[in-house]
């Protein structure tokens, strides 16, 4: 019987927990929507910054810059042809990232390691590092996901372990 509610516990923090963070996602946009509206404020920026759910987020602020292209063999002229860079695409695949993120703290608070969840912050951070550095709009919103979904995961696992397994 505990197997199974500590199955039910990891997919309901792992699967419901999306949700969870795509609201906190609005709420925030919401507010940084209400900061903007004051006069000087930020425009709009694409439709995949402004979709709070979105898998990435699109950096509208990203000046365009000159990307350097390795020669393609047959069909390229000029092996030092630059190309150009409209926008960066940030934080791909943060949506699967996150459900393991979940599945990883929700298990390890029930198995009563929640040191473990230390390693889960410090993989993630330095996974993504280096967009983080360079980007503020992938910084805010990984703060804003990471907690989120860490407060959800270990929420429902606690409320589990103490409620039902006590």
């Amino acid at each position: 019987m505990n197997f199974l509610w500590i199955t039910l516990a990891m997919l309901t923090a792992g699967f419901v927990g999306w949700p969870v963070t795509a609201a906190v996602f609005r709420l925030a946009r919401t507010i940084d929507d209400r900061a903007g509206a004051a006069p000087g404020g930020p425009a709009a920026g694409t439709a995949a910054a402004e979709d709070p759910a979105a898998d990435s987020t699109t950096d509208t602020d990203v000046t365009p810059a000159p990307v350097d292209v390795p020669d393609r063999g047959a069909g390229r002229a000029d092996a030092d042809a630059v190309d150009t860079v409209s926008s960066a695409r940030i934080l791909r695949g943060g949506a699967i990232i996150g459900i393991l993120e979940r599945f990883a703290v929700c298990l390890a608070i029930l198995a009563g390691q929640p040191v473990a969840i230390a390693y889960v912050v410090a993989i993630k951070g330095l996974g993504r590092f280096a967009e983080l550095k360079a980007t503020p709009v992938a910084a805010e919103r990984f703060i804003i996901g990471t907690l989120t979904s860490m407060l959800w995961a270990a929420g429902v696992a606690a409320l589990v372990k103490t409620l039902v397994l006590g």
